[in-house]
C-alpha cells in the first residue's frame, strides 16, 4: 500500500511534529510515525464502506418511493441492478473485511449518513446511471464498470467528500491520491477467485519498508546536529534561519539515507527528495535541495565515506 515515497513522507511529518514538540521523546515520535502510516488503510476501508453505504442508501431509495401514494409502474418495480451490484456483494460478505471494520470499529458511515446521501444525490443526477438502472439485470462486467465509472466521476472529484476526508484526519490528505489509485486498481481486477488476496493491501510492502521509515526518522532525529553541521558546510554564505524548516528536514533525510543507507542508489535518493520539495516546500525548494545533495554526494565520494553496496548506487 504505502509506497517509499509515501513513507518518507511520513517521516518528514513526523520529524517536523517532533522539532515542534516542547518535550522531545523519539519512542513517542516512532509510535505517531506506525500510527500514522497505518491510518491510510482506514482511509482505503472507509471508501469501501461507501460502496456499501451507497448500496443501502439505494434500496432506502426505492422502499420509500414504492410506497408513494402515486408511485409510477417503474417505482413500483424497481430495477435492483444497483442493489444487487454483484461487486459491493463481493466486499460486504468477505470475512477479512469484515472482521477488521468490526475489530476497528470503524463506522465511519452510520455517523455521517448525511454525506452518503450527498454522494447518492449526485449519484443520481448522472444520465448514464439513469441508464444502468433502466436495465432489469447487468452482468458482473457491467456491475464492475458502473461502480468504477462512481468512483472516477462522482466520489473521486466530490468537493464535499473531500472537505470531509479533511476534517476526519487530516493527515489523509496526503494519502488521498495514493488510496484512490489503489481502489481504483482493486476494482479493476477484482473477481470472485481473487477478492481475497486484493481486496485490503497490506499497509507495507514487507517488513524492510516498515523498518526502513523506523531506520530513517531515528538517524535524523539522533544524528541532528552532525548532520545540521554538515549542511552549514555547504551553505556558508547562508544564513540558517533562511532555510526553510522543511528544506533542512528534507536534507537531513537525504544525507542520512547516503550514510546510513547503503542499499539505497544515490540518484534514487535525490530523485525522490526533489519530488517532496516539489510537493511540500517552496516553488525554489527542489533547486535548493538539488544543489546541496550533489555537493554532499561529492564531498562524501571523495573522503570515501559514501559507502553504497552494489552496482549502480552512486
Amino acid at each position: 500500500m504505502l509506497t517509499r515515497r509515501h513513507i518518507r513522507v511520513k517521516v518528514l511529518q513526523s520529524v517536523y511534529a517532533y522539532n515542534q514538540s516542547e518535550v522531545k521523546n523519539l519512542e513517542k515520535q516512532e509510535k505517531f510515525l506506525l500510527y500514522n502510516m497505518e491510518q491510510m488503510q482506514d482511509l482505503y476501508l472507509l471508501m469501501l464502506q461507501l460502496f456499501i453505504a451507497l448500496r443501502d442508501q439505494a434500496e432506502n431509495y426505492l422502499t420509500i418511493s414504492q410506497k408513494k401514494y402515486f408511485a409510477t409502474e417503474s417505482e413500483k418495480n424497481p430495477s435492483r441492478v444497483f442493489v444487487n451490484n454483484r461487486i459491493i456483494e463481493l466486499v460486504n460478505s468477505n470475512e477479512k473485511f469484515t472482521d477488521i471494520i468490526k475489530n476497528r470499529k470503524l463506522n465511519y458511515w452510520e455517523n455521517d449518513s448525511e454525506y452518503v446521501a450527498i454522494i447518492f444525490n449526485a449519484i443520481k443526477e448522472q444520465g448514464w446511471y439513469l441508464d444502468f438502472i433502466s436495465k432489469k439485470e447487468s452482468t458482473f462486467s457491467e456491475d464492475k464498470d458502473f461502480l468504477i465509472r462512481i468512483f472516477k466521476e462522482v466520489i473521486a472529484p466530490n468537493e464535499k467528500f473531500y472537505e470531509y476526508i479533511e476534517d476526519k484526519r487530516l493527515s489523509w490528505l496526503d494519502d488521498f491520491p495514493l488510496v484512490n489509485t489503489l481502489v481504483l486498481k482493486m476494482l479493476q481486477k477484482i473477481s470472485e477467485k481473487n477478492v481475497d488476496a486484493i481486496l485490503i493491501p497490506a499497509v507495507y510492502k514487507n517488513n524492510e519498508d516498515r523498518d526502513f521509515a523506523l531506520q530513517l526518522l531515528q538517524k535524523v532525529i539522533l544524528n541532528d546536529e552532525e548532520l545540521t553541521a554538515s549542511i552549514d558546510e555547504k551553505t556558508p554564505n547562508w544564513d540558517k534561519e533562511r532555510i526553510a524548516e522543511i528544506d533542512m528536514i528534507i536534507l537531513k533525510m537525504g544525507i542520512s539515507e547516503f550514510l546510513y543507507f547503503p542499499s539505497i542508489p544515490v540518484r534514487a535518493t535525490i530523485n525522490e527528495y526533489l519530488e517532496v520539495a516539489k510537493e511540500y516546500s517552496t516553488p525554489k525548494s527542489s533547486i535548493f535541495i538539488n544543489g546541496i545533495l550533489d555537493k554532499m554526494v561529492k564531498d562524501l565520494s571523495s573522503e570515501n565515506k559514501l559507502n553504497k553496496i552494489g552496482r549502480g548506487l552512486r
